[in-house]
């Protein structure tokens, strides 16, 4: 008789833990309206996941560099270790300095546009040293995306790296010089990429780092000035992501970079953020889910989420951890191939940052006490980078009621893994039906639970 195995995260850990254990499928009966169903399909599949993971910014670093030993290697353990901990594929970080630095910075001296003075020594005192750390840890499978937030300021129209602004048009092969310079110089530390996105939020003027690309200026850019400079550098197998903002605008972009004859190959995927430009509007998945129906063959990539704001407080609160579970299963279920956190570990003030744009991170660490504190939204995180393998294969899953939300995968070892999230404050019993066999389950209110079992 086969068999599913259930572990359970919730609002009231003991509840949780006692719906976590081991059940028996038995001949599934006609589905009732009057009781809770999910439904598992793997005979239908849809988008290949290629992975979970968070940022290493210079705050990371910065905070990481200050704890000790001992707390630095269950860090790197709890993040990275493909066995003992939640073994993140991809790590995210920033082409010099972002908002999430102690500083603004560069890595050459201004109106250098031979780049003569070109360094990237500031990343190797806090940034560089953490992320070979990590990579080790992931025994070499961590895959690395880089972000530009801004060129030097003496590229751009306004004369400074914060609060927006164009790169002068002059400075076009000089910017895609120095981003090339920038993935070499890591390179030759032993840390080489995987990917890199054109611009973090191209549509944002922020108060910290930031500059502006409509979408043929993107385009364009990519095509006439960043890819020849990728294939001149020997670096032309990199995986290049346009967009990497918000999901309002995605499908825009999405057409803008992907459709027609001036539409560029040079765009392998389109990265994209949690936040919502309008305060209080439900997350969009449904872009999501529209571009993915319109370009099913471009990998969709979830590059940044943190809870906004921060309060010392709330850090462990379960309103954020079922947040996180939320998103991850409504873009997973939408199509999205890979799911990034934004800073892995903050401080408890959530930064440093230079401009004050503080947030909460999965883990915050005390710089002063050497204290951790790994959050559940941590090990929610951990609940799908540890379950999911990449190949794995999304399946059709749904359920018979709307607070409870669901993304099922087939691994390439065979094994169907489903979450299911309830998001009511009610316990359920919930009827899983896999073909012809059915299983009850406890479902506590407040909780997400991962059900694996064979298909």
């Amino acid at each position: 008789m086969a068999h599913l195995s259930l572990e359970s995260l919730g609002q009231d850990p003991d509840a949780a833990q006692e719906a976590c254990g081991t059940f028996a499928f038995t001949a599934a009966p006609p589905p009732r309206e009057d009781v809770p169903h999910l439904f598992l399909d793997p005979d239908h599949r849809f988008q290949s996941f290629l992975g979970m993971g968070a940022a290493i910014t210079d705050a990371s670093a910065e905070v990481f560099a200050t704890l000790p030993e001992k707390a630095q290697r269950a860090l790197l353990k709890a993040c990275w270790s493909p066995t003992e901990g939640n073994g993140y594929r991809f790590c995210r970080t920033s082409i010099h300095s972002c908002d999430f630095s102690s500083a603004s910075y560069t890595y050459c001296d201004e109106g250098d546009d031979e780049l003569k003075s070109f360094s990237i020594a500031p990343d190797l005192r806090y940034r560089i040293p953490m992320i070979q750390a990590a990579q080790k840890t992931s025994g070499g499978r961590l895959q690395l995306l880089a972000s530009p937030w801004s060129a030097p300021g003496w590229m751009k129209d306004t004369g400074t790296m914060l609060e927006g602004g164009r790169l002068r048009p002059e400075h076009h092969d000089t910017w895609a010089r120095y981003i090339t310079r920038f993935l070499g110089a890591w390179t030759r530390e032993g840390l080489p990429f995987w990917g890199l996105t054109v611009q973090n939020e191209p549509a944002a003027t922020q108060r910290w780092e930031s500059m502006l690309w409509d979408g043929v200026e993107e385009r364009d850019f990519l095509r006439d000035h960043l890819a020849p400079a990728l294939a001149s550098a020997g670096l032309g197998e990199l995986k290049v992501l346009g967009w990497d903002h918000n999901r309002d605008l995605l499908p825009t972009r999405a057409r803008a970079l992907l459709s027609g004859a001036e539409g560029t190959p040079d765009v392998w995927g389109v990265g994209f953020h949690w936040y919502e430009t309008w305060s209080g509007s439900a997350p969009l998945h449904s872009n999501v889910a529209a571009v993915h129906e319109a370009y099913p063959d471009t990998p969709l990539f979830m590059t940044e989420a943190c809870v906004e704001g921060f309060e010392r407080g709330e850090i462990d609160a379960w309103a954020h951890a079922e947040r996180h579970a939320s998103e991850i299963i409504g873009d997973l279920a939408a199509g999205a191939s890979a799911w990034i956190a934004w800073n892995v570990l903050l401080d408890f003030e959530g930064g440093p940052n230079h401009v004050g744009n503080t947030c909460f991170a999965p883990i915050h660490g005390d710089p002063e006490t050497g204290e951790v504190q790994f959050t559940r939204s941590h090990a929610v995180l951990g609940q799908f980078s540890r379950h999911l393998s990449p190949g794995a294969q999304r399946i059709a899953a749904s359920t018979t009621r709307s607070a409870l939300r669901t993304v099922a995968f087939r691994n390439p070892d065979g094994t169907v893994v489903a979450f299911l999230l309830n998001q009511s404050d009610a316990a359920e019993t919930v009827n899983c039906t896999l073909g012809d066999r059915q299983v009850a389950l406890p479902s506590p209110p407040r909780t997400l639970q991962t059900l694996r079992c064979q298909a």
